[in-house]
């Protein structure tokens, strides 16, 4: 099976995914995860004030996060929580140029109501982009959640977050815990959600929700079996 991870920033596919991607790798499955957003410049006043250093090396860990996890890596350069100032269009074409590359099976992406617009676009480009046509190769798509975005939207935003697919990770958690850490520049100490206690907390929660030590939770957006 060949799968597609699609992340708006360095870090979202880990904090939404990283288990679940290591659970598909390890069972024999291709996982691609592209990074669509440069990640880190809405952090400065301006986006060229950026310290190019900082971005590169950003960069290069979410390369290192990806052959970690075993999964094939592509990065983007869109502007960091700054997606709304690009035609939708745009940004839906990057993901018809994976789709018809990759041919995935499954597609996992942002929720659509999220805290972040980065989040939000990048859901709205996924949905277009895997519109069921006959030679769509996709089948499944999937939203996860973001520790720091989903639950700080306090459901304000629609649609909410409303998981109804989860996958046991009690097996590949501590995996997604050490991609985090890999990510020095994103990772935060507890309580913050990016902490490694929040995340194994937050695993804990969804399994306990369906029977198992640990899960990540996803939201189906259409399914063909």
């Amino acid at each position: 099976m060949t799968i597609l991870v699609l992340a708006a920033h360095p870090d979202d596919e880990v904090l939404g995914a990283g288990g679940t991607i290591s659970r598909h790798v390890r069972d024999g499955d291709e996982v691609h995860v592209a990074i669509l957003g440069e990640g880190i410049t809405s952090r400065y006043e301006q986006r060229q004030d950026a310290d190019a250093t900082n971005l590169r090396e950003l960069n290069a860990d979410s390369r290192r996060v990806a052959d970690f996890l075993g999964a094939h890596h592509h990065a983007f350069d869109l502007p960091d929580n700054r997606f709304d100032t690009i035609p939708l269009l745009d940004i839906t074409k990057i993901i018809e140029r994976l789709i018809d590359e990759i041919q995935p099976e499954l597609v996992f992406t942002q929720h659509g109501g999220d805290l972040n617009i980065d989040h939000v676009m990048l859901f709205r480009a996924t949905l277009t982009a895997t519109r069921p046509m006959a030679d769509c190769p996709v089948r499944g798509v999937y939203a996860y959640e973001v520790n720091s975005s989903s639950e700080w939207a306090f459901q304000q935003f629609s649609p909410p977050f409303r998981p109804n697919l989860f996958v046991d990770i009690g097996s590949t958690i501590e995996r997604k815990i050490e991609a985090m850490a890999m990510y020095e520049s994103e990772a935060r100490a507890f309580p913050h959600p990016r902490s490694a206690e929040a995340l194994r907390a937050a695993a804990r929660k969804w399994g306990s929700t369906v029977g198992v030590a640990a899960a990540e939770a996803f939201q189906i957006i259409r399914e063909r079996r």
